[in-house]
């Protein structure tokens, strides 16, 4: 893992693979800069998303926050999402910067901790793709127990909007994407 980063504005790929290594969502992003929690990328409207077998365009500026050290999650803020999706917490394994400053990688772990402004609220999402995984892929029960946990304790500090789960954190990086960003 490396300590480089892009020059803010950069294209950049944000990559997620499955347990067993297989590819998961690839996220074409710009490089927004770092704060005291980590590294901010962003979508512009436009920006692809792709996985085998599906593919989407952000339907609204979006930032995703890559936690300083190799982490369990990275954290998405929408604005103005038409379904009123605001917060998206990816629960992950090992999500990181590569030696590649243009690349972030992490094993998506099936739990998401999502937050929306109507009337569906906060939750933890996935859980039945959750159950099916731990026994398809085999996760090791540390890992369960370790994540299970931490979804717990995400739900609990975005419902209590401690940062960087809050919405003034988030809108800083929002506007600057506004600023760097580009539609496509």
């Amino acid at each position: 893992m490396s300590d480089a980063r892009p020059r803010p504005g950069s294209e950049m790929i944000m990559q997620w693979r499955k347990w067993d290594g297989a590819p998961h969502w690839r996220h074409e992003c710009l490089y927004l800069g770092a704060d005291a929690w980590g590294d901010w990328v962003g979508q512009p409207v436009g920006w692809p998303s792709a996985r085998p077998g599906a593919s989407m365009v952000a339907e609204s500026p979006n930032v995703t926050l890559v936690p300083r050290a190799a982490s369990d999650y990275a954290l998405t803020v929408n604005r103005d999402h038409p379904r009123g999706l605001r917060i998206y917490i990816d629960l992950g394994w090992d999500v990181r910067w590569t030696d590649d400053p243009l690349l972030v990688t992490g094993i998506d772990m099936d739990l998401d901790v999502v937050r929306r402004t109507d009337e569906r609220g906060l939750y933890i999402d996935d859980r039945d793709e959750w159950e099916e995984h731990r026994s398809r892929y085999g996760y090791p029960p540390e890992v369960v127990a370790h994540l299970e946990g931490r979804a717990l304790e995400l739900e609990q500090q975005v419902g209590a909007g401690q940062a960087p789960f809050d919405d003034a954190t988030a809108d800083v990086w929002l506007d600057r994407l506004a600023v760097l960003g580009r539609e496509r």
